[in-house]
């Protein structure tokens, strides 16, 4: 069996679990390109591999043990089969660099980038600037994923009862996103302009569309932040390995929720399960990868610490 073959079949068996498998899929692709559909899989030295997970360099990134994780599923469903005898992979694994520190945009920065939404263009584009910048608005307003604020229909908003449906996010799980009356006031406004213009007017119709009646890739939007947030200034300073990402409106979505409730004097901890709720979360340990500290945060759990203090000493 050549390595195209037994990706395919080992793609399907996995999507016939239930599983979307698009990162993993991704990546055992990159890896038949690198080595060869055609190459027998009894072919496939440990060098090969080794050339795979590291690319052009020596150094050990997180998408290497994301590459790793990968090929290790492959070969484990290669050997449970019996299609090969051994895995060509290393088995002792090096240090794992340090986890991604997500960004927490101040409010000034995030009203740098949805100003900037609609300045950034040098020429004119088939993707509206107001358009760009509702999407990146509603993605902080509610926390959304980058795939889930894109994925978007008309039909899925509903102004009566002011909530959105988000169908089939990760996991294959939706789940209703209630939001308040700025993000509504932001929603009517956004749907009468767009009547305006000559997108899709149906229900099904994507809530964010290109000029040319294509809705937006998510890829796309990325880069246009990128840009968006080049013209912003704004940059880490902190020798992270990345720079602000589209995806940290989403990190300070959450952090600013948690703000809010420490200023309000809230129960944080009974509210966090709320929290990951509406955020999509099976479990409250995935939540908590997006509450970030930061200074402000800090000095409300300090106060309210010293306020319970003072509330029990006699």
């Amino acid at each position: 069996m050549n390595l195209i073959e037994l990706v395919d079949q080992y793609v399907a068996y996995r999507q016939a679990l239930g599983e979307k498998f698009k990162t993993n899929q991704a990546y055992l692709r990159a890896f038949c390109a690198a080595v060869g559909g055609d190459t027998s899989i009894g072919a496939i030295t440990g060098e090969i591999v080794h050339r795979f997970l590291y690319g052009s360099s020596s150094v050990v990134t997180t998408g290497w043990f994301v590459k790793h994780t990968a090929i290790s599923g492959l070969y484990r469903y290669a050997v449970s089969r019996n299609l090969v005898q051994e895995i060509p992979i290393p088995k002792i694994l090096p240090k794992r660099p340090q986890g991604l520190v997500p960004y927490i945009y101040s409010r000034q920065e995030l009203k740098r980038l949805f100003d900037g939404a609609l300045t950034y263009q040098k020429n004119k584009s088939h993707i509206d600037p107001y358009m760009v910048r509702v999407s990146l608005m509603l993605t902080y307003m509610l926390g959304l994923r980058v795939h889930e604020t894109l994925s978007l229909t008309i039909s899925n908003i509903d102004m009566e009862n002011q909530v959105v449906t988000v169908w089939q996010s990760k996991f294959y799980k939706s789940r209703l996103v209630p939001f308040n009356k700025q993000v509504e006031k932001l929603l009517v406004e956004y749907l009468q302009w767009r009547k305006t213009h000559p997108y899709p007017q149906g229900v099904e119709s994507s809530l964010f569309i290109n000029r040319r009646g294509q809705p937006l890739k998510a890829d796309t939007l990325r880069e246009l932040f990128h840009r968006i947030r080049d013209k912003a200034g704004i940059r880490r300073e902190d020798g992270a390995a990345f720079q602000p990402r589209l995806h940290d409106l989403r990190h300070t979505f959450a952090t600013d929720r948690l703000l809010s409730w420490y200023r309000q004097n809230k129960d944080v901890q009974q509210l966090l399960p709320f929290l990951s709720v509406y955020m999509g979360h099976s479990h409250l340990a995935h939540t908590s990868v997006y509450l970030s500290t930061t200074d402000e945060l800090l000095r409300e759990a300090g106060d309210k610490f010293e306020n319970y203090v003072k509330i029990q000493e006699p």
